[in-house]
């Protein structure tokens, strides 16, 4: 059996979370920090990053090839295109939104949820940096009704648990939420996914560990 080490308030936590609960996979969850010194945790994730899996087979890190080695494990329901070109533009989705969304967004969140300040040299570069990713998100994602295509998949693990993040920080930090200034609908896009019960396991487990953090 899998299991998943890491905080239910991380979104790449959340994000294998979700593709495990849509597999029906059974799995264990097993809370690991960050920044962990202890040999057994950096045994599995060298920079102590999370989240990262145990199996039977071994440990392993970094949140795609995670999402990867679910996929291959447990096939059915399929959250892949069969077809290779298919398949390759959902990961094209999901690598576009963790690096050229999410991570860009991530220098605004020791201001927009922790309490901290970041420099005007950084709130402008990210600015400028936001305003060019999110055109060119508009030109790949579907929403038809899910971020890829007609059939719910990887890649809406990704979105689901990573969007609404970048709204509420460049809404913090800038006065306004780029995404929907730009015309990037995702809210109604998270309502519908919210929908499922992967969905709203991630949510309900994310609100308990924030409660319990206050």
């Amino acid at each position: 059996m899998i299991t998943l080490c890491g905080f239910a308030i991380s979104n790449y936590y959340n994000v294998v979370k979700m593709a495990l609960l849509e597999k029906g996979a059974p799995f264990a969850e097993e809370l690991v920090m960050t920044g962990s010194k202890e040999e057994s945790v950096l045994a599995c994730s060298p920079l102590a990053k999370v989240p990262f899996i145990r199996t039977p087979q071994g440990s392993m890190c970094e949140s795609h090839a995670i999402l990867e080695y679910i996929e291959a494990a447990h096939p059915t329901p399929a959250l892949l295109p069969v077809e290779p070109f298919a398949a390759a533009k959902v990961r094209e989705m999901i690598n576009y939104i963790d690096l050229h969304l999410e991570l860009v967004a991530r220098e605004l969140y020791p201001q927009a949820f922790f309490g901290g300040t970041v420099s005007d040299s950084t709130k402008e570069r990210v600015r400028k940096l936001l305003e060019k990713n999110i055109a060119g998100f508009k030109r790949l994602a579907k929403f038809t009704p899910y971020i890829a295509g007609d059939t719910f998949t990887l890649a809406d693990c990704v979105a689901f648990n990573n969007l609404p993040l970048v709204g509420m920080a460049t809404r913090v930090v800038y006065g306004e939420d780029m995404l929907a200034a730009a015309g990037v609908d995702y809210k109604s896009y998270t309502k519908l996914v919210g929908e499922r019960a992967s969905a709203q396991k991630v949510v309900a487990d994310r609100k308990t560990a924030t409660t319990r953090n206050l």
